[in-house]
């Protein structure tokens, strides 16, 4: 298989942000490493970024009460590692290519409900935003620590 042949899947990622400036993580139900990530999911066909984003949040962590306050500039990539291609998406994409949306949570932590239809995460908790790089997957890390540069003068503001 010649991976980098493979196109890019169309997604969103979501930095939600509560009002004590801490960012959502969940803990994915299918890793078997601690690793953490902020919710994240595909655009579906005939669907804008801002709408996945805003549905994604909603299949993800049980609310929508949430306002996007930021958008990344660029689109940004992630590759999976080699060995996961033919495992993911049915081997028909090389990685992910993503809009991120910071959010302002709206809510209260009761809002909350990771036990949704789809549950992908098995637990979540608020981080502060520079800790979001040693969080996540080894091979998404550098894709967040773009988000995270990006998006820090929302926690200085």
């Amino acid at each position: 298989m010649d991976i980098a042949s493979l196109p890019y899947r169309p997604c969103v990622g979501i930095m939600l942000i509560n009002a004590d400036k801490l960012v959502f993580v969940g803990q994915r139900l299918d890793n078997l490493v601690e690793a953490w990530q902020m919710p994240q999911g595909g655009i579906d066909e005939g669907e804008t970024p801002e709408a996945a984003a805003l549905r994604e949040l909603g299949e993800e962590t049980g609310t929508t009460k949430a306002e996007i306050i930021a958008e990344s500039s660029d689109w940004l990539t992630y590759d999976l590692p080699a060995e996961l291609v033919p495992k993911v998406w049915k081997g028909r994409y090389r990685g992910q290519r993503q809009k991120w949306y910071a959010m302002r949570f709206t809510g209260t932590d009761a809002d909350i409900d990771i036990e949704t239809e789809h549950p992908e995460f098995a637990s979540w908790k608020w981080v502060e935003h520079q800790h979001l790089p040693s969080l996540i997957v080894p091979f998404k890390r550098a894709l967040y620590e773009t988000v995270v540069s990006e998006f820090a003068p929302l926690f200085h503001a």
